[in-house]
């Protein structure tokens, strides 16, 4: 591709797209303002959860007593950071 010079002595800028109305679009001025706005810049990672060990036996034993759904008895052993005796007291006071 040759270099073309304007009137004005600058080159030409490589031009993605001539639209109908007169106007194009430099490829140069395009990337310029993807990469200034920060739209291509990677997300901060998102920090690790704590992960607390919830026991199978401490699951069972919290779905029996209180006959309430697996799901709900994780959950409150994993809010309680794995303690038996926290989540207990947690779902009896919310009933």
């Amino acid at each position: 591709m040759a270099n073309v010079t304007r009137p004005n002595g600058r080159p030409e800028p490589e031009v993605i797209m001539n639209f109908g109305d007169g106007f194009a679009y430099s490829k140069q001025r395009m990337d310029d303002a993807f990469r200034n706005s920060g739209i291509f810049d990677k997300p901060p990672p998102k920090p690790a959860k704590e992960v607390h060990p919830v026991k199978k036996d401490d699951v069972d034993l919290i779905v029996n007593e209180l006959e309430i759904p697996r799901q709900q008895a994780e959950r409150a052993l994993v809010a309680a950071k794995g303690d038996t005796l926290k989540a207990l007291q947690a779902l009896v006071s919310a009933e």
